[in-house]
C-alpha cells in the first residue's frame, strides 16, 4: 500500500510501547506512538505508520539499526528517543554519545522529515533510578542543543510534571502504564499541533500503604523487576534480543480489536 505521508517512530521500549500491554498488538504492546499514529490517520487517511523501536536498544544501536532504516522509508515525520538505556549504565561518555546522536538527527532532518525528539524523564522521585538525575540533566541540555541546531521539535519529558504521579507508571516502575502512554500521546500531538480525540486518562487511585506494606511491596518489586534487570546487564543480554520491530514497513494498522480503544 502506498502512502503520501509516512510517520516513522524510532527508539527503545519507550517508543515500542512497553508498559501499555495489549495482547492484540504486535509484541504484545501498544504505546503512545501507536496512539499518535491512529490520530494522524483518523485526521488524514494518507498517513502510513512504521515503528522500528525495540526495547533495550542503546543509542548507538538505534543510530546504526534504525536511522538508515527510517530514511529508506522516506519519512514525512520521525519521532525519536534514544539514550535512556545508556544513561542507566554504570559508565557513559555522554559527549561522544551525543555527538553520534547529533549526526543521526542531522541525517533525518536532511531527508526533509519533520523530527521530534524527547528530553529524558526527571527520575528524582525514584529511590533507585533517581541516582541518574544529574546525568539525565546533562543529556537533556545536549538534546536541546541538537534540536536547536537542526530545527527539530522537542517533547520536554523532563518538564511534564504530571508524570511525577506514579499512577501513570507500570508496576515495574521503569515504563509508563497505559495511562502514561495515553497522556504522552496527547503531549506529542500537542507539539505536532495536531487535533485529536484522545481523552485524558482516568487514573486508578492506589491505596496508601503502611510503612510495613510499603517495605514488602518494595522487596517484591526488587525481586520481580530490579534483580532480573540488573542480572541481564551483568550477563550482557537485553530484553529486546529476541524482539523485532512492530511495524517495519509503513502500514495502516487495524486498532479496532485493541483492548485499548483510544
Amino acid at each position: 500500500m502506498e502512502f503520501s505521508q509516512r510517520y516513522v517512530a524510532l527508539g527503545d521500549s519507550f517508543t515500542e510501547g512497553v508498559g501499555d500491554w495489549d495482547p492484540s498488538s504486535p509484541n504484545g504492546v501498544r504505546g503512545w506512538a501507536d496512539r499518535v499514529a491512529q490520530q494522524l490517520i483518523l485526521a488524514e487517511p494518507s498517513w502510513g505508520y512504521a515503528n522500528l523501536a525495540i526495547r533495550g536498544r542503546k543509542l548507538r544501536q538505534i543510530m546504526a539499526e534504525q536511522v538508515d532504516g527510517a530514511l529508506k522509508l522516506e519519512p514525512t515525520l520521525v519521532t525519536i528517543y534514544a539514550g535512556a538505556n545508556d544513561i542507566l549504565r554504570p559508565r557513559i561518555d555522554i559527549d561522544a554519545l551525543m555527538a553520534e546522536y547529533d549526526a543521526g538527527i542531522a541525517k533525518l532532518v536532511a531527508s526533509g522529515a519533520a523530527v521530534v525528539m524527547f528530553t529524558g524523564f526527571d527520575s528524582s522521585g525514584s529511590a533507585v533510578f533517581g541516582r541518574t538525575r544529574g546525568r539525565t540533566a546533562i543529556y537533556n541540555e545536549l538534546v536541546r542543543e541538537i534540536a536547536d541546531r537542526h530545527g527539530a521539535d522537542i517533547v520536554d519529558y523532563w518538564r511534564l510534571r504530571e508524570f511525577q504521579n506514579w499512577d501513570y507508571w507500570d508496576t515495574d516502575r521503569l515504563h509508563m502504564a497505559s495511562s502514561g502512554h495515553t497522556l504522552m500521546a496527547i503531549r506529542v500531538l500537542e507539539v505536532l499541533k495536531s487535533s485529536h480525540s484522545i481523552d485524558l486518562p482516568e487514573l486508578e487511585t492506589r491505596p496508601a500503604l503502611s510503612r510495613l506494606n510499603q517495605l514488602r511491596a518494595d522487596a517484591k518489586w526488587a525481586r520481580d523487576y530490579l534483580t532480573p534487570w540488573v542480572g541481564r546487564r551483568l550477563r550482557g543480554i537485553s530484553s529486546g534480543d529476541t524482539i523485532t520491530a512492530k511495524y517495519p514497513q509503513p502500514v495502516r494498522p487495524d486498532w479496532s480489536s485493541s483492548s485499548v480503544r483510544r
